[in-house]
């Protein structure tokens, strides 16, 4: 018997940013894909069973040649792809190291301040992403739990 789940094509990635080095202001990562002709969020299809994490790590590695350090988990996003749901979990990640090379799937990486990311995006669904990146990115860290020096 099968789902609406088991139809839906099960996807992750990132919201990958890092600071500039030049005047430690925030840019965020995104993929041109020359199949499609669009720029979007680094991400891809899951390996069968894969952990949605996992998996977003290892698309971002894939297609930006990035290391990321993945921070907290952003809304998931839901739509039809060539006909089928699809449905893609996402989370942020700091790019701690990066050494891109041009693949026929990814040709080309562009680091945005949000507002041109904003624009340069092609779908508009994946843009509310950067308002969630940015509530996170500020959102107060928490103190670490409960007080253990007692």
């Amino acid at each position: 018997m099968s789902s609406a789940e088991d139809l839906t094509v099960q996807a992750a990635g990132c919201v990958l940013w890092r600071r500039s080095p030049d005047s430690g202001e925030l840019r965020l990562c995104l993929v041109h894909r020359p199949k499609y002709d669009d720029w979007s969020w680094p991400k891809g299809k899951l390996k069968r069973a894969e952990d949605a994490l996992a998996g977003a790590l290892r698309e971002v590695a894939e297609e930006t040649g990035c290391r990321a350090e993945p921070g907290a988990e952003l809304p998931t996003l839901r739509y039809l792809a060539n006909g089928r749901p699809k449905q893609v979990r996402y989370w942020a990640a700091e790019a701690v190291t990066c050494d891109f090379t041009p693949t026929d799937e990814v040709d080309q990486v562009l680091w945005l301040a949000p507002e041109e990311a904003r624009a340069r995006l092609t779908q508009p669904h994946d843009r509310p992403l950067i308002d969630a990146l940015l509530a996170s990115l500020h959102a107060p860290r928490p103190a670490g739990g409960p007080d253990r020096h007692r």
